[in-house]
């Protein structure tokens, strides 16, 4: 027979639920959801997309939006790793060349959109020309235990700069909303 009770106790509970995620009985954890918005560059957006069991994600369309769309600016460009196929090394020294043309850049793919939807096109073809860059916002919701896999990955070192702020932002949350079972999740943290 399965035991219930009302009232959380602090010691037992909390090394029940210590013993299940040591023991990856992730189940428990599935039933505890939380909803996020979400504000991040869409590059960075398709690579927390990856994460699907257990999340949900509706994302604001610019097919039916035409505000001036906003952009992110990284605080410091990053040269390319030497030593791996993917990911970014040390900072870059020329970081006024390298805002410059991407300012450029910019100002040009903002142009030509507002050019695009002054002649009538309608704004789900114009968005086409926006970059990667272009800041986006979704509810993310999913259970805990979808979150721990997305920190758990996302929080690496190895991950992306920018894709590890938002884990960072999502972890803190959950430890907040979560303490006991955030922690359990994520005992080496």
């Amino acid at each position: 027979m399965d035991k219930q009770h009302a009232e959380f106790d602090p010691d037992s509970d909390t090394r029940l639920l210590r013993y299940l995620a040591r023991e990856k009985h992730w189940t428990p954890f599935a039933h505890a959801q939380i909803s996020l918005r979400v504000s991040a560059p869409i590059f960075v957006a398709r690579q927390l997309a990856k994460h699907q069991i257990g999340l949900v994600w509706n994302e604001i369309s610019r097919r039916y939006v035409d505000h001036e769309p906003e952009f992110y600016t990284p605080a410091e460009w990053r040269e390319r790793a030497e030593n791996v196929k993917q990911g970014s090394g040390d900072a870059m020294k020329e970081q006024g060349v390298a805002r410059m043309f991407y300012e450029q850049a910019l100002l040009e793919a903002q142009d030509q959109y507002r050019h695009l939807l002054g002649i009538g096109i309608c704004p789900e073809q114009a968005r086409m020309i926006l970059p990667q860059s272009m800041m986006t916002t979704w509810i993310w919701t999913g259970s805990l235990a979808a979150f721990a896999r997305v920190c758990g990955l996302r929080l690496d070192s190895h991950a992306q700069s920018e894709t590890r702020e938002i884990a960072v932002q999502i972890a803190e949350i959950c430890a907040i909303h979560f303490p006991v079972s955030w922690a359990a999740l994520n005992p080496e943290k």
